[in-house]
């Protein structure tokens, strides 16, 4: 593409690549002030949430993944994180996200908006920081103006080396 080209996505007036982008750094804002309420009211009903063990991983049903939450399970892991004597939140981490390389694809799919970061984690927890690194797929419906997340996956880049677990969310 040419430096004075404009993708053809953008020139579609349903798309605001702009709005898309905000919203992405709303949800890692929030998840960074640790309102995870605010943050899970931005999931749907049907919302899946995956961060898949292996490189390419096709499917989350029948192998093993890092994380594959549905509604249920994500409000279980939001009633851990704001409960006051979980082990292995205690003391509270804290969290920096940053998200880059933001790209719609041009074709909604089933009418969701098909949106790809990359994401850089930085959590800091007694006198240590880890990072988690990964590129993430996002399915939006649009929503009264705004967005709700149907689908989030997290594939780490390292996602297959030693992991000590992932008390956060990503």
């Amino acid at each position: 593409m040419s430096g004075s080209a404009v993708p053809a996505a953008s020139m579609d007036p349903a798309f605001d690549r702009a709005a898309v982008e905000a919203f992405l750094i709303h949800e890692a804002d929030l998840i960074d002030r640790r309102d995870f309420e605010a943050w899970l009211a931005l999931y749907t009903d049907d919302c899946r949430y995956w961060v898949p063990l292996e490189e390419d991983q096709a499917d989350p049903q029948h192998t093993v993944s890092l994380i594959y939450d549905d509604r249920k399970l994500l409000e279980t892991r939001v009633r851990r994180l704001g409960h006051p004597r979980i082990h292995a939140q205690a003391p509270p981490s804290r969290t920096l996200h940053t998200v880059a390389n933001v790209i719609v694809e041009p074709e909604p799919e089933d009418g969701r908006i098909v949106v790809r970061s990359s994401q850089i984690v930085a959590e800091y927890r007694q006198n240590r920081t880890r990072l988690f690194a990964g590129r993430c797929t996002h399915r939006l419906e649009a929503q009264g103006g705004s967005y709700r997340i149907a689908f989030k996956r997290i594939d780490l880049i390292d996602s297959e080396g030693e992991n000590r677990g992932i008390p956060i969310i990503l």
